[in-house]
């Protein structure tokens, strides 16, 4: 298990006791976070296919390739989101992507931009990654700001890259390099 601690709020990897927990977090919020992720079919947001998604996520944890966390509220131990370092890819690439969704009633706090910058320091500092992506969609304002405000820099436009709920959707492509972590954290 990894724990990052922050100051609104802590990053955790899931294990199997998060399926319930999980599950209602991805179902309570499906309507919202369908702007820009596509909808599944009833059975992903039971508690069932969670678990088992957890099991999946504990078996890439083990081999570096990927890290599933949750993140939790620092007040009440709630879990209000959900945060990922996944297809690591070690040398020549040493790169990453990132992706994160927020319960929608803690948005605009500051807590997804919290979560991303524990992710960054994980991911720089403790698995010495060259270089963390990030896909966002052009009409994701919020998260556009997050990226731009952890120093991740906008590198193109990816045309029809994601068929979400019926659609083609573009989205930019940001990155951030290990280098521009530290010079940004000094």
């Amino acid at each position: 298990m990894v724990q990052l601690i922050g100051q609104q709020c802590s990053l955790r990897t899931f294990t199997p006791s998060d399926a319930k927990g999980l599950a209602k977090l991805l179902n309570d919020n499906k309507m919202y976070w369908s702007e820009f992720e596509p909808l599944h079919h009833d059975e992903f947001y039971t508690e069932q296919v969670q678990y088992n998604k957890i099991l999946e996520s504990i078996h890439l944890l083990q081999s570096n390739r990927e890290f599933s966390f949750g993140i939790f509220y620092n007040a009440t131990g709630q879990l209000i989101g959900h945060i990922s370092l996944y297809s690591i890819k070690r040398l020549p690439y040493s790169s990453g992507f990132i992706g994160y969704s927020m319960d929608e009633k803690f948005t605009g706090r500051g807590i997804v931009t919290e979560a991303v910058r524990l992710i960054m320091e994980f991911a720089f500092i403790t698995l010495n990654i060259h270089r963390i992506e990030a896909y966002v969609a052009p009409q994701n304002s919020a998260s556009i700001r997050v990226l731009e405000k952890s120093g991740f820099t906008r590198e193109g436009l990816l045309r029809e890259l994601l068929y979400i709920n019926g659609k083609w959707v573009d989205h930019y492509m940001y990155a951030i390099l290990q280098r521009e972590y530290k010079g940004a954290t000094l």
